[in-house]
């Protein structure tokens, strides 16, 4: 389970299922030993595609989410990217983007391998973008897919968007995008501007873990940004 060690910049160190892997705050998860980038569910183009609905909302996400990788991206300067899943809101996102975040994209995947994760939302990403497709992945002791299974010791996945409401010491409570783990497996929090959570005790979580589940949950922002690891027992949900 996660411990108190640190990685690069602001993330939590931990091993799962003997891989050494950093949680970061940002929402994106660190291999150090292959330099390995994971982020899952940008859902790029959620807002567009709200829009078309009637729901209409300020069009950045899209630019917000391009923005905040491409930070972490200088920031760690990694040697792969593995999108996880649910990198385009649908199908026709990729033709929707405006043209400075349809550059930006491209900028961020054209000079480092990037693997895209099939998701629900975009099994076939833009033949336009450059990068391997793939339904899942084996890379650093890990498997990396889309939907969680619980059946597979080291998988990371992501599509549930999980969330952890934190029950203080004086009743009061916050909720907050989370990774959550029992040492074994792990979800990935979402990475997108306009994407919701799931808490973590909701049924649909129910299997996926075979013990007790740590919440990896960030704070702060900059420098002050950091991952604490909350017991299952401080967690609303699990009383």
């Amino acid at each position: 389970m996660p411990d108190t060690s640190t990685g690069p910049g602001f993330g939590l160190g931990f091993v799962l299922h003997q891989t050494p892997v950093v949680a970061l705050a940002e929402a994106g998860l660190y291999l150090p030993r292959s330099q390995t980038l994971i982020v899952s569910d940008l859902h790029i183009e959620k807002g567009s595609a709200l829009a078309r609905r009637g729901l209409m909302l300020p069009p950045f996400d899209t630019a917000e989410t391009l923005d905040r990788l491409k930070r972490l991206m200088d920031r760690l300067t990694p040697k792969t990217l593995i999108a996880l899943g649910d990198s385009f809101h649908d199908v026709d996102a990729g033709a929707r983007l405006a043209p400075s975040d349809k550059a930006a994209l491209q900028a961020l995947v054209t000079h480092i391998p990037t693997i895209w994760i099939e998701g629900n939302h975009d099994p076939a990403p833009p033949d336009w973008l450059a990068g391997l497709r793939c339904a899942q992945l084996v890379h650093d002791g890990l498997l990396f897919r889309h939907e969680p299974t619980g059946e597979t010791a080291g998988e990371v996945a992501g599509h549930l968007h999980p969330c952890a409401r934190v029950v203080g010491k004086r009743g009061a409570s916050v909720r907050r995008r989370c990774f959550v783990t029992d040492g074994r497996s792990l979800i990935m929090p979402a990475f997108g501007a306009f994407t919701g959570g799931l808490n973590i005790a909701d049924p649909a979580f129910a299997g996926l873990f075979k013990s007790k589940v740590q919440a990896l949950v960030p704070s702060g922002k900059g420098a002050r940004a950091k991952i604490h690891a909350i017991s299952q027992a401080r967690l609303s949900g699990f009383h």
